[in-house]
């Protein structure tokens, strides 16, 4: 999340005056519901992510990898360390994980057994969001404001390239067939970039209504669905650009979770404490299906594949902030919310 997003998160929440909290909420017709909660140590939080061959929830957390045992429930807090995390990528078909940290400028390779370093890679200014290129085997590592992209070899430990992206970035998304997507929020627009030739080829503006784009998945049917701070959400298809769908949306979410088995997309939205819940039926019928009650502050998460149970990092604050300040979590209310379908 770049400063952008974060300030204005932060400051809405401030607005709010207090943290809202599903309670008892019967499901809607998805039938999710917050189901458990896992607690876990104070501290700031930025993406999840979901290891299936590991079961395992990563949550990047402050100075440290939470890990969350997904068929135990059992936390590991301090799985490995980090300076000022944002994502942890698990490596297909390896025992890797990267995580970006935008405290020292750094990737950091790891070993997914015990969540030792590998290898230190340098980065330009804030590595934040990241994700796996199953066309090249590489970590696509977003310097949201340096306006690059580091290109980060796992299991060689080093950066093999870096691609020139001018603007505020955000997330990336990739299709696996050579192309990379890249929200950039402060001209409202994703990035299209040829792997290969290391370069931006097009640039995809979005609607009027989804500003500020924070959270991108590509998803079957070659299409892109875009998550905006200022409460909407649009699909497009990946090839063209043109827009399919656009929807209202919660306040200032952070990332879009896919769920490819199930053909559904979920979008957390921190300033409602709500999950929109998109079902992608086909390329020209794209319906938001159910708005389902969190937790105001939960913005990112993960989804378990084989199970469909989503967890959702938050926790509550102190209300109201200082003027200027960013409002602060409660000590002792960090968690990782779970919805599941009963």
């Amino acid at each position: 999340m770049t400063r952008l997003s974060r300030l204005g998160c932060f400051s809405a929440l401030a607005l709010l005056g207090a943290s809202s909290l599903a309670a008892g909420a019967a499901p809607g017709s998805s039938g999710l519901q917050v189901v458990a909660r896992i607690a876990g140590p104070d501290g700031g939080w930025d993406y999840a992510s979901f290891d299936p061959a590991r079961r395992r929830v990563y949550v990047a957390h402050g100075s440290s990898v939470m890990a969350i045992d997904a068929d135990s429930g059992k936390v590991t807090a301090d799985f490995a360390a980090g300076d000022h995390l944002h994502a942890v990528v698990p490596v297909p078909g390896t025992d890797l994980i990267v995580t970006t940290n935008s405290g020292d400028k750094s990737a950091r390779v790891l070993s997914a057994a015990d969540g030792k370093l590998i290898a230190s890679i340098p980065t330009a200014d804030d590595p934040d969001g990241a994700t796996y290129d199953p066309s090249t085997g590489l970590v696509m590592v977003v310097n949201g404001a340096a306006g690059q992209v580091t290109m980060v070899d796992p299991k060689a430990g080093k950066s093999v390239g870096v691609i020139s992206v001018p603007g505020g970035l955000e997330f990336p998304a990739a299709d696996g067939k050579g192309r990379l997507y890249i929200n950039v929020e402060d001209k409202n627009e994703i990035a299209v970039v040829d792997i290969a030739a290391r370069k931006v080829i097009a640039r995809y503006a979005l609607a009027a209504g989804c500003a500020h784009p924070t959270g991108l998945a590509y998803v079957a049917g070659d299409r892109l669905v875009a998550a905006c701070g200022a409460g909407a959400a649009e699909i497009l298809d990946a090839a063209s650009g043109r827009g399919l769908a656009s929807f209202k949306i919660g306040g200032f979410p952070d990332a879009v979770l896919y769920d490819e088995g199930r053909g559904l997309a979920y979008i957390p939205s921190a300033l409602s404490g709500t999950l929109a819940v998109i079902a992608l039926s086909g390329k020209d019928a794209n319906t938001i299906i159910d708005t389902v009650p969190t937790q105001s502050g939960a913005r990112t998460g993960a989804v378990d594949p084989k199970t469909g149970k989503i967890y959702l990092p938050t926790a509550q604050y102190v209300l109201p902030a200082p003027v200027g300040k960013r409002p602060s979590p409660k000590p002792g209310t960090f968690e990782v919310l779970v919805l599941g379908r009963q």
